[in-house]
């Protein structure tokens, strides 16, 4: 579960962090070709299931929730069950609130934490051509290989239905796969940045890393 909330929170961090695309005039590469895809995706809700795998391929964890996202810089991944985490990411602080054992850990967002998955829906262009060796593997998958020691995964597979995500297949550096299926997606959703404020319950724990 550790090395999941990990990873999670590097997933949420780098989704939050989106830039401005850039495009080829020529024929697309694959990297281009993933940035146009996902360049209209401004604001998202949505369902997700999670499944953590070891390298063997025998299943670990499995998790369900929800989320949201805000270009640029705003995120919200809530875990429902089996137990009870917010991940919320803003421009300035991404935060953890696990309800079960009552603790809270900030952090600063900072550009040098490397590149995670959920940058790449973020459509970050420069991490995108700068850390990864994009191919296509046809109509909305493409493959992603990290080049960088810093991205904290080893490579993804990533599936777009209707411009969508709608699956994300993760290897991590331990070997294991984390499986995200994306569903009941909302474009349109009213979302606002009072939507991703976090203020810490009282009584809680609370673990401020901030620089």
């Amino acid at each position: 579960m550790k090395q999941t909330l990990s990873l999670l929170c590097l997933l949420v961090t780098l989704w939050a962090s989106l830039a401005t695309p850039s495009f080829a005039e020529q024929a697309p590469a694959p990297a281009d070709a993933l940035i146009t895809a996902l360049a209209g995706m401004q604001r998202l809700a949505g369902d997700f299931e999670q499944r953590q795998y070891e390298s063997d391929g025998s299943l670990i964890a499995e998790s369900s929730g929800r989320f949201k996202l805000l270009r640029p810089g705003f995120f919200l991944w809530e875990i429902s069950s089996p137990d009870s985490q917010v991940v919320i990411a803003n421009p300035q602080y991404l935060w953890h609130y696990d309800r079960d054992l009552e603790t809270v850990t900030r952090r600063p967002v900072t550009a040098e934490g490397g590149t995670a998955p959920l940058q790449i829906l973020g459509g970050d262009a420069e991490a995108l051509r700068r850390d990864f060796r994009v191919s296509q593997h046809g109509p909305g998958v493409f493959f992603l290989e990290a080049q960088s020691a810093n991205a904290g995964f080893e490579a993804l597979t990533l599936t777009l239905a209707e411009g969508r995500p709608a699956q994300m297949d993760i290897r991590d550096n331990l070997k294991q796969r984390i499986v995200i299926d994306f569903m009941k997606l909302d474009g349109q959703a009213a979302l606002t940045p009072q939507d991703f404020e976090f203020q810490p319950p009282p009584g809680v724990d609370l673990f401020y890393y901030d620089e």
